[in-house]
């Protein structure tokens, strides 16, 4: 069975705190596992949450800011370690190749993996496979960073009454889904676009054209918000999103599941984040992340 879901391993943002560990986020796509961010102590968070370097395909990182990439050293050498029968492929902002290449080698370990570096030099699609095209774009923060989103190709959803109505069934329906028509019938005529799911991952970042076109349409939609809404002008200062900006991005671009996460460690209540983002308009489901929390794909509607 096919499995689309988010696995958070991490929400603090600059510094862990007693109930929050650096970022790390693994999305679950289908028979793939993407891992974001892995900051500081993500490869026991990948422990806690049963989470196995087997079950990684790809590694993102959105910029080299400790708190997102001090985890890329022991998350490597425990994919070697563990002798990971398939290539890894690692994207990164190209700015940051030695940052890379740091981590990478930071002690002495046996390569026994695969692992090919794609670093990221511009906006545009990074990965194209049969179940997800990968982009990026730029976001803006202090230093070069990027957001990632996943787009799942459009498919068909066959239309029971109408292929009644045309008296198509049984092996006929898969031969008019192959071949596009069936005795003058054509497979618009019983079917209609069935639209791909849609998956982004926004972090340290001010508000910028980038956040709205990783946002938009998204199912899911896992975005900082660093600061309340009060400390907006810190926010800006310091290349970073409020719960207030988070909830209109996501409202304007029609955002199914709204995940807000990378919390400074300077406020208390994590409901007030939400409270911010609904304040602003967004109406969808929405989650405060937790370490160790699982966040589903929204079902297609």
């Amino acid at each position: 069975m096919s499995v689309r879901e988010l696995v958070i391993l991490g929400t603090a943002s600059q510094v862990p705190t007693r109930h929050r560990n650096h970022n790390g986020y693994l999305l679950r796509w289908d028979g793939e596992g993407i891992l974001f961010d892995p900051g500081e102590g993500t490869q026991r968070q990948m422990l806690r949450a049963g989470v196995a370097a087997h079950d990684l395909n790809r590694i993102c990182v959105t910029h080299f800011h400790g708190d997102h990439c001090l985890g890329l050293a022991g998350v490597i050498q425990r994919i070697n370690l563990d002798q990971v029968p398939h290539r890894i492929t690692a994207h990164y902002p190209q700015s940051g190749q030695r940052f890379f290449e740091r981590l990478r080698y930071a002690t002495a370990y046996r390569e026994t993996v695969p692992l090919t570096e794609a670093p990221v030099t511009a906006d545009g699609p990074l990965a194209v496979t049969p179940g997800y095209t990968l982009e990026a774009r730029r976001l803006s923060h202090p230093v070069e960073s990027y957001g990632y989103r996943l787009v799942e190709p459009d498919g068909r959803r066959m239309l029971p009454e109408r292929l009644a109505a045309h008296g198509i069934k049984g092996p006929d329906i898969g031969r008019i889904q192959r071949e596009g028509s069936l005795d003058g019938v054509a497979l618009d005529e019983v079917s209609e676009v069935r639209r791909g799911q849609r998956f982004a991952f926004v972090m340290d970042t001010r508000l910028c054209d980038g956040v709205h076109a990783l946002a938009e349409g998204c199912d899911l939609l896992v975005i900082e918000s660093t600061f309340l809404d009060e400390d907006a002008r810190l926010a800006a200062d310091h290349g970073h999103l409020t719960a207030g900006q988070a909830g209109r991005v996501a409202a304007g671009a029609g955002v199914r599941h709204l995940v807000l996460t990378h919390f400074s460690q300077r406020y208390g209540d994590p409901k007030l984040f939400e409270r911010q983002a609904r304040e602003a308009g967004f109406e969808g489901e929405l989650t405060v992340a937790r370490d160790l929390m699982r966040v589903a794909v929204p079902k297609r509607r």
